[in-house]
């Protein structure tokens, strides 16, 4: 029986404020709490709110056969829960009907992997944990940061315990092969690989309210039929995209939330179709083939690869710099310095200062507060170079104070 597959990406970052030169040694507080609590409200109210009642219904409303995934981030876990405790409770309601999936990433969406091994897999436990104890579910899915994914990163995952992981359907891994089977990685026994029909997936995120598309109007029934056709020749279409989408990226007015109350029954209307989330398709479809994939991918722009966040030497610079301060950060046993230290991993960062303005210019410049990546690439090694002096003084500090008394007698 052919399945949809959906999967939303839920998150947003936490913004630096405007930090200069001046500020280094002076200010220790780096982020812009007013933007970053006004986007996020703002985003609940006109997506994640209306979207989360909009699936609740259309889940009742077809008695349990309409099913989504979704990966939070912790950067916007701890931002609900600062800010907007009801889409918590929203994510809740949607988790108890026993049709949502949740699923695993890094906790703070960092680039941790390319990095070190050691800080992506507690940022993984940390963000298994949080998820469990929120909506009772233990993860059994991964999705990396911006679908980055190679065969290195299967690996690890499978050594972890996971059954599935998703990844772009990038036609450079593809060739002649469809998106729409599950796959195995190439050098796994076991973990399954569910790749993005991205055609799709952009039909909804991207090309929706595009007056100048051919396909305009998208109606959900030219939506099923195009699914429906699809899967002729395959066994899952993996529709894998922002959950902003609704909403925020295409606004209430573009028609997108009439689309999707719709879009599960058009589905079902077919006898041959349901909804799976990902963990029922890696525990029900066996893989099509093996895929070697050696070099990254990502789901991000035209080329699909880690040029977004890694392209430049401003962004290698910065990542570089930061993930230098891993031994002091963790000599520290600071839990709040770790946190400041993680929220600085966060993926967006190094995405303002993306180079790439042509093309792909108008999705990197979507709430991004800077005017040019220089201007984001100054300000974060800013931030960088007070949070690295915090460091040395509470290294210096730590290594004045004088020793407990049981210390004191150990060493004696």
């Amino acid at each position: 029986m052919p399945s949809v597959c959906f999967y939303f990406q839920v998150h947003q970052p936490y913004r630096l404020r405007h930090y200069t030169f001046f500020d280094i040694g002076r200010n220790h507080f780096y982020e812009d709490e007013d933007t970053n609590c006004d986007i996020l409200l703002k985003v609940a109210r006109k997506s994640y709110l209306p979207m989360n009642r909009l699936l609740l219904e259309q889940i009742r409303r077809c008695k349990g056969r309409f099913k989504v995934a979704f990966s939070l981030t912790g950067t916007v876990i701890t931002q609900f829960e600062a800010w907007a405790p009801e889409v918590i409770r929203s994510f809740q309601d949607l988790a108890e009907t026993g049709c949502v999936e949740f699923l695993s990433e890094t906790d703070a969406h960092s680039l941790a992997f390319q990095t070190s091994q050691e800080e992506f897999c507690e940022q993984v436990r940390a963000h298994d944990a949080r998820i469990e104890a929120l909506f009772g579910q233990k993860p059994r899915v991964f999705r990396n940061t911006e679908l980055i994914y190679n065969n290195d990163l299967a690996n690890l995952i499978e050594r972890m315990g996971y059954e599935a992981i998703l990844a772009e359907g990038a036609d450079q891994i593809l060739g002649w092969r469809s998106p729409n089977f599950v796959y195995q990685p190439s050098t796994c026994l076991d973990l399954k690989l569910l790749l993005k029909n991205y055609r799709l997936s952009d039909d909804i995120a991207f090309r929706f309210s595009n007056h100048e598309w051919p396909e305009f109007p998208l109606t959900a029934e030219k939506f099923a039929s195009w699914a429906h056709a699809s899967n002729a020749s395959g066994e899952v279409i993996n529709l894998f995209m922002d959950y902003e989408t609704f909403g925020e990226h295409q606004g209430e007015s573009t028609g997108i939330f009439q689309f999707m109350q719709a879009l599960p029954e058009c589905v079902l209307s077919h006898p041959d179709f349901d909804f799976r989330t990902p963990t029922e398709v890696a525990r029900t479809m066996a893989p099509m083939a093996r895929l070697d994939v050696p070099l990254f991918i990502s789901w991000a722009d035209a080329e699909r690869d880690l040029t977004a966040w890694l392209g430049n030497d401003m962004q290698n610079d910065a990542i570089e710099a930061l993930y230098k301060l891993e031994p002091q950060v963790r000599a520290t046993k600071s839990p709040e310095l770790l946190w400041t230290w993680r929220r600085l991993q966060t993926s967006d960062h190094f995405y303002y200062m993306c180079t790439k303005w042509f093309a792909d210019g108008d999705v990197h410049k979507y709430f991004n507060p800077y005017g040019s990546p220089y201007e984001a690439y100054i300000n974060y090694m800013n931030v960088l170079a007070d949070f690295e002096l915090t460091l040395k003084t509470y290294g210096h500090a730590a290594a004045s104070s004088p020793a407990p008394a049981s210390e004191a007698h150990s060493n004696a």
